[in-house]
């Protein structure tokens, strides 16, 4: 082990156990995030100097609505994807681990696509302006990111490739093996939560991005597909991914179409005025 290796903290990843019952970090990760974003897309609506017109694109107690179905797609998504996206080969020859969540196995590509269908289905049966309803979910989005990685962290899983960096560690469990690696988790945590956070803050409440709807959401897209695509160069690839070849890894081929997505949005909320943007 090089002499300036750090330690990993070696956390228990059960945070709280009552009982037989026992509430993992990343459980609690996830509640957190989505209960914290809840919290924030509250107080984005009720400010109304952020919207056109003045006019939030859905009432504050449409709110608990808006968790309920985010969490479904997070949780479907995100499990869906991971089965389909990362070994469907597995799943569909033992379709009953499809079920086994307790076990890990989640995709965020997986609960992008979740989130997008429960945000269509909720603007629809709110009659709430899509493009408004996706940048208020955007900007709140990388908080659970941030938790999510930092879970990830705790449970000494998804970790990056062998270093020699003076912040390298090693990660408990034979998988990860002897050597130092990078701690591509506290990367993701940092680029995809704290600075697209950052970024989307600004843009809504210092440069009143909310007044050209779409333009929010598709920053948080691009930026999201591109933190994710840059620390994948840290991170250790998928074992036996048809996609890992050379530096191209599965993380980088999923983003590759949320950048060009965003990019998209981000040009078209940009040109048209905010009353064509539907």
């Amino acid at each position: 082990m090089p002499l300036l290796t750090l330690p990993f903290p070696n956390l228990d990843p059960v945070a709280l156990a009552i009982g037989p019952i026992a509430i993992k970090w990343y459980g609690l990760a996830y509640a957190c995030g989505l209960l914290l974003g809840w919290t924030y897309v509250k107080r984005m609506l009720a400010e109304a100097r952020l919207w056109p017109a003045r006019m939030a694109p859905f009432a504050v107690e449409k709110t608990d609505d808006l968790l309920l179905y985010m969490t479904l797609g997070v949780v479907l998504g995100g499990r869906l994807g991971y089965v389909l996206f990362y070994n469907p080969v597995f799943y569909f020859a033992h379709p009953i681990e499809i079920f086994s969540v307790w076990k890990g196995g989640m995709s965020f590509h997986g609960g992008f696509l979740g989130s997008v269908a429960a945000i269509l289905f909720f603007a629809r049966q709110n009659a709430a302006p899509i493009w408004s309803v996706f940048d208020v979910v955007a900007a709140a989005t990388p908080i659970g990111l941030f938790f999510g990685r930092l879970a990830n962290f705790i449970n000494g899983e998804l970790w990056g490739k062998p270093t020699a960096v003076a912040w390298a560690m090693v990660f408990p469990g034979s998988e990860a093996g002897p050597q130092p690696r990078h701690p591509s988790q506290l990367y993701e945590a940092t680029l995809e939560g704290l600075a697209l956070f950052f970024i989307c803050w600004w843009l809504a409440h210092k440069r009143d991005a909310f007044k050209n709807p779409g333009l929010v959401a598709g920053v948080f897209t691009a930026g999201y597909g591109t933190a994710r695509a840059f620390c994948e160069l840290f991170r250790e690839p998928d074992p036996g991914h048809w996609a890992t070849y050379g530096l191209m890894t599965a993380g980088i081929l999923y983003s590759l179409p949320m950048i060009a997505a965003g990019l998209y949005l981000v040009q078209r909320a940009r040109k048209l005025p905010a009353h064509e943007i539907a």
